[in-house]
């Protein structure tokens, strides 16, 4: 008898899942909710964390997980990431593809950091991202490795793609995930694996877990928690919640989507917390709602932690006084770069943010201030607190060594007029969700299987303390891997 398989979400694990589970056997049947696939995956970076001895691994991914992840499901993950370009190269095989890697040490000095690397496409026979995905707007190299994944699904008859499908709810027998019912209230049956990502688009989910409150989706609208809620429903503990990789950045009028500040290089601190190499210029500080600054602006993996210091409450005016923060930088700023880059996998997005950022201030996103007292008056901050943060930048830049552990050389002094915005929290994805052992299986809160149920991907990720690049990706491909053959077999399986 053939095993049937329901994969729910088409992004990167899903597409994993679905492979892994028809090359073992199964019948799959893969539902996207969105009319086109992809998810937050196709606007990643593509980058596949690579590592080249598991037991180094698993010492960096033991330390950036902080005691929040059981070791044997870090240790498959490690051991996972040892065998990713060897599995890159083999879905590449015969699709006119370019795979490569390099060498990148992981984003902290944790044991074992210099294991690491990056598996990528480069390029892939025919496609051309913007061309062939004109709703998308992300790294090229993100869409490059969903394509071909994409190509991997349609090359095996035994996967069915149902595209605008949702899922509404788990069905069970006798405790057992049995299937799954859709929200035209056909039920479909066969063991499931979740890999419906997370709750970047579900505000009220987000302010019942993070104590800063909601944050704007960065790219995409369709990962509204739904894996979440069925999974709890059928008795699902859940890990992570807390957890978002996210930054500060704008919100545009009539973009659908959180604009992240401009990507900055990663950089990795040193003993003394500084990087050991040049960093660019940032152009700019944050200053909260009462005018002061209150946080590195430039922390050595931004695009993860940036979003954090948003959310801390000023319980002596009871209020969040950094969501809103202000972004404040200069005309010399201005012209320095782009201060941000819009990312979107939606057909009704479009916003292309200016090259000088003249079409902001045109707008009135970026406010000019003549002096430091009409900045106050704009942020309806005290012109004193404003006056003296200023000169404490001032200071700062002078004496090349800031306090809040800025970098040295991304230090940047500010003359008026000033140009300000609002930036508030905006997050990339989530990495809470229904708590998984070492197979991909769901647990209870007691830690028993669910039978019948697995996860992969972001809905449920392993990172559940400080993030690391490219992993969220490694595990859609480690763990996807192992949910779709847990699926497939009768048995338990680990990872190939």
């Amino acid at each position: 008898m053939t095993r049937r398989v329901i994969v729910l979400g088409y992004g990167y694990a899903g597409a994993v899942a679905a492979i892994s589970a028809a090359d073992a056997g199964a019948q799959v049947l893969l539902v996207e909710k969105s009319a086109t696939p992809g998810g937050i995956s196709i606007c990643s970076a593509g980058g596949l964390r690579i590592a080249a001895d598991a037991d180094a691994a698993f010492s960096y991914l033991k330390a950036t997980c902080g005691g929040k992840t059981p070791d044997d499901v870090l240790r498959t993950l490690a051991s996972g990431m040892t065998e990713l370009e060897t599995r890159l190269a083999r879905l590449a095989d015969g699709m006119d593809a370019v795979v490569d890697s390099r060498s990148s040490p992981g984003n902290y000095p944790f044991a074992g950091n210099e294991t690491f690397g990056f598996a990528y496409v480069e390029a892939l026979g025919g496609f051309e991202p913007a061309r062939d995905y004109p709703h998308v707007r992300g790294n090229p190299q993100g869409a490059l490795l969903f394509r071909l994944l994409e190509q991997n699904v349609a090359r095996r008859p035994g996967i069915e793609v149902r595209l605008g499908c949702a899922a509404q709810r788990l069905v069970t027998e006798d405790s057992e995930v049995v299937g799954v019912e859709l929200a035209d209230g056909k039920i479909e049956r066969g063991r499931v694996v979740l890999a419906t990502g997370g709750f970047e688009a579900d505000p009220k989910m987000q302010e019942q877990y993070w104590s800063g409150g909601a944050a704007l989706s960065a790219a995409y609208a369709g990962n509204t928690g739904d894996g979440i809620r069925m999974a709890q429903a059928v008795g699902a503990d859940l890990w992570h919640m807390w957890h978002a990789h996210g930054c500060y950045g704008f919100e545009v009028p009539g973009h659908p989507f959180g604009v992240r500040v401009k990507r900055l290089p990663d950089w990795q601190p040193g003993p003394d917390g500084l990087p050991a190499r040049e960093v660019p210029k940032a152009a700019w500080i944050l200053l909260d709602n009462s005018g002061r600054r209150f946080m590195n602006e430039y922390e050595p993996y931004l695009q993860d932690t940036g979003i954090r210091s948003l959310g801390t409450m000023d319980m002596s005016r009871q209020q969040a006084s950094r969501n809103p923060a202000w972004f404040v930088t200069d005309a010399t700023g201005l012209a320095l770069y782009p201060m941000a880059k819009p990312t979107w996998n939606d057909p009704d997005a479009g916003y292309e943010w200016s090259a000088d950022n003249s079409a902001e201030v045109a707008s009135e996103l970026f406010r000019e201030a003549e002096s430091a007292n009409h900045l106050a008056e704009v942020i309806g901050a005290e012109p004193a607190d404003v006056a003296s943060a200023l000169t404490g930048w001032e200071t700062v830049c002078r004496m090349g060594a800031d306090p809040m552990g800025r970098p040295p050389a991304s230090l940047f002094p500010l003359k008026p007029p000033y140009f300000l915005a609002p930036v508030v929290p905006v997050v990339s994805n989530t990495q809470g969700g229904p708590r998984h052992d070492a197979a991909q299986r769901v647990l209870d809160p007691f830690g028993t299987p669910i039978p019948g149920l697995w996860s992969a991907g972001e809905c449920g990720s392993a990172f559940g303390h400080i993030y690391m690049s490219g992993g969220n990706i490694a595990e859609c491909f480690v763990g996807g891997d192992i949910a779709g053959r847990g699926a497939a077999l009768l048995e338990e399986v680990e990872a190939a």
